[in-house]
């Protein structure tokens, strides 16, 4: 059986031309649609083993087609995935390859040099591969580095940590806030979990919470 797939593209000369290119590929083009909504609904009535899908799509030309894409991964998880865009839609790519990265690529059209290539990452995907472009890696590497994990953060947690910056006791802190102690506990537990400080001696993941955000206003300064 060849594998069945549903392209989603919404320039007509790009599509009727992939739509070809699949198919002389050994693959079977199920449905080749224009946008987000037909494409979801032709990926509900096929079931395909793959999809191809363009990130910015109608109406708006923004995450349309990637928003799809991760519809997918989550309604069909045996349903492989390869985005075929030219832009690098960070966030959206971090929260396909989040869950599983098996069965997923994530190609630029404008760094594809080679047809033969290109079907033959079709094929590694379809199998359970995982294909992405360097320029893909780096972007996601480069934002990666760049998160500021205090970012993570509620306004009160920030408020709280800043606080515990300060030397303040819970008591002090739930004092200057006008909050109960409990509600500060469960802020600085929250400010933990979300700076990934995993459980410890309770005045040591104090004292690391404290570093990072002293280490935050230490370069902030620095710019």
């Amino acid at each position: 059986m060849t594998t069945r797939v549903v392209l989603a593209e919404d320039s007509v000369l790009l599509r009727d031309g992939l739509v070809r290119l699949i198919g002389e590929g050994g693959f079977t083009v199920v449905a080749a649609c224009p946008d987000a909504e037909t494409f979801l609904a032709a990926v509900e009535e096929h079931r395909p083993e793959l999809v191809v899908v363009d990130v910015r799509m109608p109406p708006t030309f923004t995450s349309e087609g990637i928003r799809a894409a991760l519809d997918v991964r989550a309604r069909h998880p045996r349903t492989a995935v390869m985005v075929l865009s030219q832009y690098v839609e960070e966030d959206y790519a971090t929260e396909l390859l989040a869950a599983r990265t098996t069965g997923v690529g994530y190609l630029l059209k404008d760094r594809v040099a080679d047809t033969r290539d290109f079907l033959a990452s079709l094929r590694e995907v379809a199998d359970g591969g995982t294909v992405l472009d360097p320029e893909v890696v780096s972007q996601l590497l480069t934002r990666a580095r760049n998160v500021d994990p205090l970012s993570r953060l509620t306004p009160r947690e920030r408020e709280v940590l800043g606080l515990m910056a300060e030397g303040r006791t819970n008591a002090a802190i739930a004092e200057r806030l006008f909050i109960g102690e409990g509600a500060v506990e469960k802020n600085v537990s929250s400010i933990f979990s979300k700076l990934d400080l995993p459980p410890a001696e309770q005045d040591h993941r104090r004292v690391l919470a404290v570093l990072r955000w002293i280490e935050r206003d230490t370069t902030k300064g620095q710019r």
